[in-house]
């Protein structure tokens, strides 16, 4: 499964460019961005056209893990390509790789993680798990459903209400928590702690 010298690949989903930074679909790039602020690195362009930081998680010592923080520059649906590219570059085994991505199945802030599974009509998982195969880690922010009958694309190509951005940065907070959790002390430590 995963191995303990190897380096783990986490990867926050979403959009590349300042129109998309704040919408629901780029939560996933705010976790990436907390975590590697954590990790005390800034990010830097790679060739696999992702951006990424090197550093460490978890308590100095022999408990902490080596980790690499990306965000595709590809555009969502296209998001394999660079993850691979990175997988290949770091030798990442698949079952240390973490995509942190949103979620419409569960209601906003809560988080699910999990190994493997289906994309759920998620382009970024479509796209990861058509380049790697399924068999890596979820860490799913709920984003709610759209309301009414409005259009999903719609939806998750938006910015987060002005509501749900007064207790946005505690969830993102939190999902980096779990990432952390997950990487550290494995899924099931993470998922008792964090599956809501």
């Amino acid at each position: 499964m995963s191995d303990v010298d190897s380096p783990w690949l986490i990867v926050g989903l979403g959009n590349p460019g300042p129109e998309y930074a704040a919408n629901r679909h780029n939560v996933g790039f705010m976790v990436a961005d907390l975590i590697a602020d954590r990790a005390g690195g800034r990010f830097k362009t790679h060739k696999s056209r992702a951006q990424v930081v090197e550093g460490r998680l978890g308590a100095p010592g022999p408990s902490s893990r080596r980790v690499v923080i990306a965000k595709p520059m590809s555009y969502m649906n296209l998001s394999g390509g660079p993850v691979n590219a990175l997988r290949d570059f770091y030798k990442v085994p698949l079952g240390n790789i973490v995509a942190i991505h949103d979620e419409l199945d569960i209601d906003y802030g809560a988080l699910r993680l999990k190994m493997g599974g289906g994309d759920n009509g998620h382009n970024g998982l479509k796209s990861m798990t058509k380049a790697m195969g399924p068999d890596y880690h979820r860490v799913r922010f709920g984003i709610g459903r759209p309301p009414g009958r409005m259009d999903v694309a719609a939806f998750v190509l938006k910015d987060f209400s002005s509501v749900e951005r007064k207790e946005l940065d505690y969830f993102v907070d939190r999902a980096a928590d779990a990432v952390e959790t997950l990487i550290v002390d494995g899924l099931e430590r993470a998922q008792g702690t964090y599956n809501s």
